[in-house]
């Protein structure tokens, strides 16, 4: 008995110099737990898709394009989207406002476009202390904020200002898809350039943004799936551990997307899910939305579409 509990602590001491030195690899967390089930697995709605252009050519909305965005408040649903039509020569975007009852079933806002002061597309909404923030693309991929108290006027505050970690302004050129993510008094601001990377900034004012670091914190590739492009749509905290949801190209002149997920523990470090895509349809610009029981998932272009949890 005695020469058996030697051999047994032999062997356990053994196992551990082996962890310790490498040689055998300690047990990580498995895709399982670190990507459940419920926020990577969807399947398509049978009645998509629910909402897209008029395809009239004499209203401001023939078309929808980019990311638009959902919010549920209480007992209703509300969707920005982006419209245009294809006979003006410049095709202006606009935003636009619908709203449900089931978020399935939508209704144009009866005095649409509600903003026109600027080009707007690509929006992202969040809201905080009774106020809606709204990050989207303007004309040349330059992102913008607009705010607004009753979700159908917004006040323009401007391009986004946004620093290197050592002060400078960061080189001319577009950044776009601004998605965003708040906690605390910090806003944490995840932005593509030419959609061939993504970065994150933070601010406490709104008013400067300062990268985290000056490297991006995604990058394309090098998987094939998403190896010519990369944006960031969403980033949701689920179980301790926050995921980003973000639109890719395998193809270099961008004819197809793919909608794909990452997780973090900091914001900061990424890693890709091993069984990206979790959408390969050509849908793009997804995020989810809680019903109040489970994540519905809405991909927004070209047209809208919702998946349910398998």
């Amino acid at each position: 008995m005695q020469t058996f509990m030697m051999t047994k602590r032999y062997y356990f001491l053994l196992l551990i110099g082996l962890l310790l030195v490498g040689w055998i690899a300690p047990i990580e967390k498995n895709d399982t737990n670190e990507f459940p089930s419920e926020i990577v697995n969807f399947i398509s709605f049978k009645n998509n898709p629910l909402f897209k252009g008029t395809a009239d050519t004499a209203t401001w909305d023939e078309q929808i394009r980019e990311r638009g965005f959902i919010l549920k408040e209480e007992n209703k649903y509300y969707m920005w989207y982006t419209g245009y039509t294809k006979k003006t020569g410049k095709q202006i975007k606009y935003l636009g406002l619908a709203t449900s009852s089931d978020g399935l079933k939508w209704t144009r806002y009866p005095k649409n476009p509600i903003h026109k002061t600027n080009w707007v597309e690509d929006v992202f909404v969040l809201k905080s202390a009774g106020t809606y923030y709204m990050f989207a693309e303007s004309k040349d991929d330059i992102a913008r904020l607009l705010t607004s108290k009753d979700r159908i006027h917004w006040d323009d505050k401007g391009a986004l200002d946004i620093r290197l970690k050592n002060g400078n302004p960061i080189s001319k050129g577009p950044f776009g898809t601004p998605t965003v993510w708040k906690e605390g008094d910090t806003w944490y601001l995840f932005y593509e350039r030419n959609d061939a990377d993504v970065w994150l900034a933070t601010s406490k004012d709104l008013k400067t943004w300062t990268n985290v670091q000056d490297e991006p914190v995604l990058n394309a590739g090098p998987e094939a799936y998403d190896k010519f492009a990369v944006a960031f749509n969403q980033v949701i905290k689920h179980k301790g551990l926050y995921y980003a949801y973000y639109h890719a190209s395998a193809f270099k002149d961008w004819r197809e997307w793919t909608t794909n997920v990452a997780v973090s523990k900091d914001l900061i470090h990424w890693k890709k899910y091993e069984n990206n895509p979790i959408l390969k349809e050509n849908k793009s610009s997804g995020f989810t939305v809680p019903d109040g029981n489970k994540f519905r998932f809405y991909t927004m272009h070209p047209e809208v579409n919702v998946y349910f949890p398998k």
